[in-house]
């Protein structure tokens, strides 16, 4: 009976929550394949009521991260280019993926290892900051959750 009560209280007070806050989840980070070489940082991006723009992501855990975006260019090749910034819609989600948006993780410091939580940091146009904690996967590993 006091599981039932507790889980009815979560959901009374997740339904307290103000409509339209700009927030972030889902936070992974994906070590690079061969030592020395950047790793990528993904995430979602939930709009709040109004229109924000990242415009950077930081975290402790590498010397240096750049927003990032991948395409397909000519001839079916992936390119990959930085990006200044990113726009978030009012209200839109927007997925930072595998293929996608993502984030450039560049020098990860050598104790970073599978299975551990590094900090995001996302920096929005409107002064916000978002602190996430990342989980940590191999080059080869699944993505969490897949």
């Amino acid at each position: 009976m006091r599981r039932f009560s507790t889980i009815v209280t979560v959901a009374a007070l997740s339904a307290c929550a103000p409509a339209g806050t700009l927030s972030a989840g889902n936070a992974w980070v994906r070590l690079p394949a061969v030592a020395g070489q950047p790793g990528a940082a993904y995430f979602t991006v939930q709009g709040g009521a109004t229109a924000d723009t990242l415009l950077a992501v930081s975290s402790r855990a590498a010397l240096k991260a750049e927003l990032h975006e991948s395409m397909k260019g000519e001839h079916g090749m992936m390119s990959m280019a930085p990006l200044k910034d990113v726009a978030i819609p009012a209200g839109g989600k927007l997925a930072f993926a595998p293929g996608g948006r993502h984030v450039m993780l560049f020098s990860i410091g050598p104790a970073v290892k599978p299975g551990q939580t590094v900090p995001l940091q996302l920096s929005f146009a409107s002064g916000r900051t978002i602190a996430l904690d990342a989980k940590v996967v191999g080059a080869g590993d699944p993505a969490p959750g897949s």
